[in-house]
């Protein structure tokens, strides 16, 4: 213990977290400045709320979900800086092509593909910085790391509500290419990645488990092979011959698994849901039902270690729900504030992209220290913050998207984002904390889809449902609160088995078969 409580991060450690921090930035700069952009796009392309919140959230999200933890093996056991300096480019080439779309249907083909490009990101940097940075600092170093989801979130807003307002002032009828404002602020945030791609590509690779004095794995001998083989696993429709190869039990699973999916999607039709989101909500679930039955025969120790661990799944549940309302408010406020608040684009993407940049930023990086400190004593420490930043936030939410003065949606969005920003770094660390290091990107995968499945997929796409069907912004926003006591119950049910669960790590890791 005292080893551990003595180990210091290099500098070059920090230089590392720095550029990892930007692509960061980068990674959320991609992906929100939609939201700035949504009221030009609606107008444009013909689009109703429901329809923005499939674009920000469910066609991104479920492929970022469905791709991650592919990707996410694929950077156990492969070159994590080479990996993600691919990713990088991906997104970003994709990001600007998006601005060459002339219908929703092209903008969501953009957006899968943003998704999928960033979803190298978030496995490859957790799984870096846990090896860069000692056990005590890790939840600080992973929250300075997120904090890059808040600064990119509202550079994003400034950027794009800036290029927007005085492009369609300077070119009212389209500028150079017949390109509308919101084209061009999704060329303009897109190019930069990929020089920064460059940059990235010159990072030293760390020994795996070495800053913890575990031995030094060896290299996986085919991780490309490993890569396909979970691809089968989880992209429809080759999950099915993925099922037929583990037998013809593992096969019957997984067309039930696809028939009770198929059946749920069928039925929210039925009842006037729109079939685009639920189809791809439905393709996500089924894809990581299929993920769970292949890894439990491939890989029984990571399966025991993650997906058969209650405190771990109770933890992304958790922070997957504290998600849903976070991803909603963060792509709506803009929207809401130019919408109902008559505020320009400029000064929506000032004052909300930058109280969201600042408070995101304090919030993460303090929910780290907070979460590091309180783990001290109690080994379940780090899931007091998350379980914080399920609360504090509500009566922000309340008085922001119900008022009709700016500055106190500004100041409401400040707060809230402070204190469920509270919860990201703290609960990234503590699912770390509960696997083997080879498992750390897995581990990230899994974590990510509690954001994307249950909180991007779902909260922007339901916000916006529940405001085409009400006629209001604030009733749809309001609505996802009732998701606040199951939030708790997840969160209090891991904070319950965690120290468990992090004591019997290493057991119950052989129990399943892994190596001494």
């Amino acid at each position: 213990m005292a080893g551990e409580q003595d180990a210091r991060a290099s500098g070059y450690a920090w230089y590392a977290l720095g550029l990892l921090f930007l692509v960061y930035v980068l990674n959320f700069v991609d992906r929100q400045v939609i939201s700035i952009l949504a009221e030009d796009i609606k107008r444009d392309l013909n689009l109703r709320d429901e329809d923005l919140g499939f674009l920000y959230g469910t066609a991104f999200g479920v492929f970022y979900a469905l791709f991650g933890i592919p990707l996410g093996r694929l950077a156990d056991n492969w070159h994590r800086v080479r990996l993600m300096s691919a990713g990088l480019t991906l997104w970003s080439a994709m990001t600007a092509l998006s601005g060459l779309s002339a219908n929703g249907a092209q903008l969501a083909a953009a957006r899968v593909g943003v998704g999928v490009g960033e979803a190298t990101a978030s496995p490859s940097a957790y799984s870096l910085i846990s090896d860069y940075f000692p056990k005590r600092l890790r939840a600080t170093a992973l929250s300075i790391y997120s904090a890059g989801l808040y600064v990119g979130g509202g550079c994003s807003l400034f950027i794009g509500g800036l290029i927007v307002q005085n492009w369609n002032r300077a070119y009212p009828g389209g500028g150079p290419l017949g390109l509308a404002g919101w084209q061009a602020a999704f060329l303009a945030v897109g190019v930069p990645g990929l020089v920064l791609a460059l940059v990235v590509a010159t990072l030293r690779e760390p020994v795996r488990g070495a800053v913890e004095g575990l031995p030094t794995p060896p290299p996986h001998p085919a991780p490309f092979r490993a890569f396909r083989d979970e691809l089968v696993t989880i992209l429809p429709p080759l999950t099915l011959i993925g099922a037929a190869r583990l037998g013809r039990r593992a096969l019957l699973v997984n067309l039930a698994g696809l028939a009770v999916t198929v059946a749920l999607v069928a039925l929210l039709h039925a009842l006037g849901e729109p079939l685009p989101q639920w189809i791809a909500v439905g393709v996500g679930f089924y894809a990581v039902f299929s993920w769970g039955c292949a890894l439990r025969h491939r890989d029984p120790p990571t399966f025991a270690l993650i997906l058969g661990t209650p405190a771990f799944l109770c933890t992304v549940v958790a922070y997957g729900l504290n998600a849903f309302m976070a991803y909603a408010s963060s792509f709506w406020a803009a929207p809401y504030a130019i919408r109902v608040l008559d505020v320009t684009p400029a000064q929506a993407g000032l004052f909300i992209g930058g109280a969201g940049a600042a408070a995101g930023f304090i919030g993460v990086t303090t929910g780290g220290l907070i979460a590091d400190r309180l783990r001290r004593n109690n080994p379940a420490g780090r899931l007091v913050p998350v379980l914080a930043s399920a609360v504090l936030p509500v009566p922000f939410m309340i008085a922001g998207y119900t008022t009709a003065t700016p500055a106190v949606l500004y100041v409401c969005v400040f707060c809230a984002q402070v204190f469920a920003a509270w919860g990201l770094g703290a609960a990234a660390a503590a699912t770390q904390d509960l696997v083997l290091p080879r498992m750390r990107g897995t581990a990230t995968a899994t974590f990510f889809i509690g954001t994307t499945l249950i909180g991007l997929a779902l909260g922007p796409y339901l916000a916006g449902r529940i405001s085409t069907l009400s006629g209001s912004l604030s009733t749809g926003m309001l609505s996802l609160l009732l998701s606040v006591p199951i939030t708790l119950a997840a969160g209090l049910v891991a904070y319950r088995r965690f120290p468990a669960a992090e004591r019997t790590r290493e057991e119950r890791a052989r129990a399943a078969g892994e190596p001494a």
